[in-house]
C-alpha cells in the first residue's frame, strides 16, 4: 500500500495522481461530489486523474475528487499558493542581482 501523503503547505491528506498528459496532480485524499477530476487506479496500483468530459463521462470505477490546490487552507495569499503549487516566483530571486530597472 503506498505511503500516505500530505501537503507541505497546510497538512491535509492528498493523493498524488497521474494525469493523462503523464504529469503529477495532488487531489484530496477523499471523493468529493462537487469534484472535477475522475480518479481511479490502474492494475499496477497508480493512481490517474482525468477530466470527464461529455464524450467520456466519470465510469463506474472512478470517483470524483477535487484537486488540491483548490481547496487547500494554507494557500490564503499568492506566495502559499506558489509554494503549494511548487512554483518559484522568478522576479523574487532577480530583485537584487543589479538587473537595471528592478
Amino acid at each position: 500500500m503506498p505511503q500516505r501523503s500530505y501537503c507541505p503547505t497546510c497538512g491535509a491528506e492528498i493523493r498524488w495522481t497521474v494525469t493523462e498528459a503523464r504529469k503529477r496532480l495532488a487531489v484530496d485524499a477523499e471523493p468529493h461530489p462537487d469534484g472535477n477530476t475522475a480518479v481511479s487506479r490502474d492494475g499496477r496500483g497508480t493512481w490517474l486523474s482525468r477530466r470527464p468530459t461529455e464524450e467520456l463521462p466519470l465510469a463506474a470505477y472512478e470517483k470524483l475528487h477535487k484537486p488540491h490546490v483548490a481547496t487547500c487552507k494554507g494557500r490564503q495569499d499568492k506566495a502559499e499558493l506558489t509554494r503549494c503549487l511548487g512554483v518559484i516566483r522568478l522576479d523574487d530571486h532577480r530583485r537584487g542581482r543589479g538587473v537595471p530597472g528592478r
